[in-house]
């Protein structure tokens, strides 16, 4: 600078000198274009044709890796609708590409993913502590429903039409062995006694009772005091014995509350749901790897519900293989902390 810009008198060597450090993203880039030379030769040997390959050459469409990648994260992680991504990949790259390839892209991502996707089943199948929900999505304007299986390294996402303890059959078989936390839906006792009730489903129902009817006041009192008692007792990770008579107090504080009578039919209704749920709650108690809510399921299938909110309903079958692959490994590579661009561009090459 030379010269003063309020009075224009010349300015001599600065007094001092600032340092400044900015981070800047590139301007957009245009698409590279490469010709790949596919080499055919026939096997001396058993007379079959060998076709040359290359990780970075797809072995379909005009379309690489980085775009298949980049296209199935902006649509599963970023939530976008298929014009949205064509408007994303014209504006930054100078790329025309039509929302039916877009659908493309994401199958042939997903095709990419298939085989991790079926080592996270064996893995959830093998889980001694799993966390289960369910919700609703529309697929062809019906109503299906979304599963969540998750523990603390894997998440598995499958769409079916049954809320029924069949889906719990066929994705976890009647091998599983494991501890199931969940809510109070019935199929879970069916298929399993190894189960740990939802406490945070148990005291929101509780808290909404004792806001409405007097009555219930202290029993949503005794529960989340119970609840809490429970949690400080179990901070230092006592010894088995402890835990055990941990579990015989918290039975016998909960039957004397269940043993009461009430004049509220509602509230008669929500100790029923106690009662036929008794030999659920307490689990956590015994077992240090087994939280006492659902927490985490539901949490697996909050992206789910978001994305239902912006789709609205899922096309067809297809689009429901897709969905279930692709969040499934995303959001388990997220668990593990894991890039999701760079792992479903190795899915890509590897595949490819």
């Amino acid at each position: 600078m030379g010269r003063c810009p309020y009075c224009d008198a010349e300015l001599s060597n600065p007094v001092s000198v600032e340092s400044r450090i900015i981070e800047e993203i590139p301007e957009p880039q245009p698409v590279i274009v490469t010709e790949y030379k596919i080499a055919h030769y026939t096997c001396p040997g058993c007379q079959r044709e060998v076709v040359a390959t290359d990780p970075d050459c797809p072995k379909e469409g005009i379309f690489g890796n980085n775009t298949i990648a980049q296209v199935a994260v902006l649509k599963f992680e970023e939530r976008l609708p298929h014009r949205k991504i064509q408007n994303v990949l014209k504006r930054q790259y100078g790329l025309g590409i039509c929302p039916a390839t877009i659908l493309d892209l994401t199958r042939r991502a997903s095709d990419a993913v298939r085989s991790e996707y079926e080592e996270i089943l064996d893995s959830i199948r093998g889980a001694k502590v799993l966390y289960v929900d369910e919700t609703s999505i529309r697929v062809q304007g019906k109503k299906y429903w979304i599963w969540a299986f998750t523990t603390p390294t894997e998440t598995f996402v499958v769409i079916r039409k049954s809320r029924g303890m069949k889906v719990l059959i066929e994705i976890l078989t009647r091998r599983f062995t494991g501890i199931i936390v969940c809510d109070g839906w019935k199929p879970y006792a069916k298929f399993t006694n190894r189960i740990q009730r939802c406490w945070a489903h148990l005291l929101r129902e509780s808290e909404d009772l004792a806001e409405k009817i007097a009555e219930a006041a202290p029993l949503h009192k005794a529960l989340r005091r119970l609840y809490r008692r429970l949690n400080d007792a179990l901070e230092e990770d006592p010894p088995p014995e402890t835990r055990r008579q941990l579990w015989y107090m918290a039975r016998a504080t909960l039957r004397r509350w269940m043993r009461r009578e009430y004049a509220s039919e509602k509230v008669e209704k929500f100790i029923g749901k106690i009662e036929n749920g008794f030999e659920y709650w307490f689990t956590f108690v015994l077992h240090s790897d087994v939280e006492p809510t659902n927490n985490r399921a539901e949490r697996a299938l909050r992206e789910h519900v978001v994305q239902r909110k912006i789709i609205g309903t899922l096309r067809n079958e297809k689009g429901t293989s897709i969905h279930e692959r692709i969040m499934t490994v995303l959001t388990t590579w997220a668990q593990r902390g894991l890039n999701s661009f760079q792992m479903l561009r190795l899915k890509l090459r590897l595949s490819g």
